[in-house]
């Protein structure tokens, strides 16, 4: 038997690859796991836009984690905490904006609270009712970023990108404006008030409007501005006057504006001009006048009605106004005058007073008013309306008046006045009533009845005369004498009848006497009626009160 084993029976080597254990694998899904967290942590890094901060009176409606940041409508951010302030007056907001709003975070950009509200007549945030209250965003326009911001108690009124002009009114007063109340430009609303504030020396405040485009334009360099809230009611020589623009003016009041009407080619006003708020109309296109004199009037008649601002009137146009009304005693001391300054606005004559078409001749006041005084131009008290009893000044032309001249030497000039129509018609009444009482009638009908008696005793004379004649004449003259006879007898009926008539105890002079003291009774009860309706000037339309 051999040694050697068949070749087959020899096993045969192979090397064998060495495996890993599982355990080595699982250190591999730690860092697939942080590779895979740090790169979401990048990209929600990347993604996310900056945490801003809030500073808001209250919280009222605001949620964290729930509350809305929007611009336009869009969600831009959310609410993510709310804490109270340092010195715990104020709550500050904590949001987080995405990314894309990163470029809405500017300097002047503004924030605020949406909800349901009631203001200027509108009513918005409906839809906060049923999603909650959000907080809106308005983006700016600075190229500064920012990202603390401090938020408004109320809306914006006009957007940052809403065209149109700012302008600052002042005035000496409020009165019923408030944010968004509108501004008027012949009735048509193209604005609201954006702001005020009251001046640091307390004696007025200040207050900004914006006009939206293209409305703007209409405001001039000289455009006057005026208070047009609730209803105005203006009782004065004109009669009663109701103005008001709108129903929103009357609960919330408003401004109105215009340019004077021969002033429609000046230059429009740049933003931010400042303008005077005047209280009416009146008075703001009163002070449009460039060129004002005073003048004085004196009356000696009661001036009761006549007010401070009452028209100067001619013929229909008003060319001034009462400035000051006084009294004082007449040079002598024995009387009593009252004193009535007047502003007098000349420009307000240039419409007749040109030298060629189109071009306005230099104006010389005293040389137009001497001329015009010279040709019977005076200053009247008027009774301007029944309702109201307000009077006004007019200035008119009596021709037959006597001449008199302006007194340029005084302090304001003097200028000469006549009396009023109403003074003068009581004047001649009571004229006419005290020479009816100063006839002589008693020594009249004395002297009637001396006359009547000597007719009687010629009468009897020639009575006697024609029975001598009687038997004596033929008888043609006889007939004639008859006819004498009996024109003698109608004479003595005639007397007879006089001496009735003049008797003391006769009906004419009863009826005499009593038509003179009904004639002194009409003219006390006319002077009595006019110094009642002086007083009261509406009874003539609701009658006399009882006492």
């Amino acid at each position: 038997m051999s040694d050697t084993l068949p070749e087959q029976d020899v096993p045969s080597a192979y090397v064998e690859r060495r495996r890993f254990r599982t355990s080595q694998l699982i250190w591999l899904i730690p860092v697939i796991a942080a590779i895979v967290g740090l790169s979401l942590a990048v990209r929600s890094y990347l993604e996310h836009g900056p945490v801003i901060t809030i500073t808001f009176k209250s919280a009222e409606g605001i949620e964290p984690g729930k509350t809305k940041i929007k611009f336009k409508d869009v969600q831009v951010g959310l609410v993510k905490a709310v804490t109270i302030s340092k010195d715990s007056s104020n709550v500050v907001i904590v949001a987080q904006l995405n990314k894309e709003a990163e470029p809405l975070l500017v300097e002047d950009t503004r924030f605020w609270v949406v909800s349901a509200r009631i203001s200027g007549g509108n009513i918005s945030g409906l839809g906060t009712l049923m999603g909650g209250s959000y907080i809106g965003l308005d983006a700016g326009i600075s190229k500064v970023e920012r990202t603390e911001f401090i938020g408004l108690d109320r809306p914006p009124v006009v957007k940052m990108n809403e065209p149109g002009s700012q302008f600052i009114l002042w005035a000496a007063d409020i009165g019923s404006l408030d944010i968004s109340a509108p501004v008027y430009y012949r009735r048509l609303q193209v604005g609201e008030v954006i702001g005020y504030e009251l001046d640091k020396d307390g004696k007025g405040v200040t207050l900004k409007v914006f006009i939206r485009a293209p409305y703007h334009q209409y405001v001039k360099r000289n455009t006057l501005f005026w208070h047009a809230s609730g209803i105005e009611v203006n009782m004065d020589a004109n009669g009663v006057k109701i103005n008001t623009q709108s129903m929103v003016s009357i609960i919330l009041g408003g401004i109105a504006f215009q340019a004077p009407e021969d002033t429609a080619d000046a230059e429009p006003a740049s933003s931010n001009n400042i303008f005077t708020l005047f209280s009416t109309k009146e008075e703001a296109f009163r002070r449009t006048d460039s060129i004002v004199e005073t003048y004085l009037l004196v009356f000696r008649e009661s001036v009761r009605g006549l007010t401070v601002g009452a028209p100067v009137d001619m013929r229909g146009v008003t060319v001034g106004e009462v400035s000051k009304i006084g009294i004082e005693l007449d040079a002598d001391g024995k009387s009593v005058v009252m004193p009535v300054e007047i502003r007098f606005y000349p420009e307000r004559l240039r419409a007749s007073y040109r030298s060629g078409p189109g071009k306005k001749a230099p104006l010389n006041t005293r040389k137009l008013l001497g001329s015009l005084v010279e040709q019977g131009l005076r200053a009247q008290l008027r009774n301007g309306s029944i309702l109201t009893g307000q009077l006004y000044v007019a200035l008119d032309f009596f021709p037959k008046t006597t001449l008199a001249r302006i007194n340029w030497n005084s302090a304001p000039p003097a200028f000469p006045t006549i009396t009023g129509n109403m003074e003068q018609f009581q004047t001649s009444l009571v004229n006419i009533v005290q020479k009816l009482e100063k006839l002589p009638l008693e020594e009249l009908a004395g002297d009637a009845r001396q006359t009547l008696h000597t007719l009687e005793t010629t009468l009897a004379s020639a009575d006697k005369l024609l029975k001598s004649l009687d038997a004596s004449i033929v008888p043609e003259a006889r007939l004639m004498v008859e006819d004498v006879r009996k024109t003698l007898e109608e004479l003595r009926e005639t007397l007879g009848s006089a001496r009735q008539a003049i008797a003391e105890d006769a009906p004419l002079q009863t009826d005499l006497r009593e038509a003179l003291r009904e004639m002194n009774k009409a003219a006390q009860s006319l002077r009595t009626l006019g110094d009642y309706l002086e007083r009261h000037p509406e009874s003539l339309l609701r009658g006399k009160k009882e006492e």
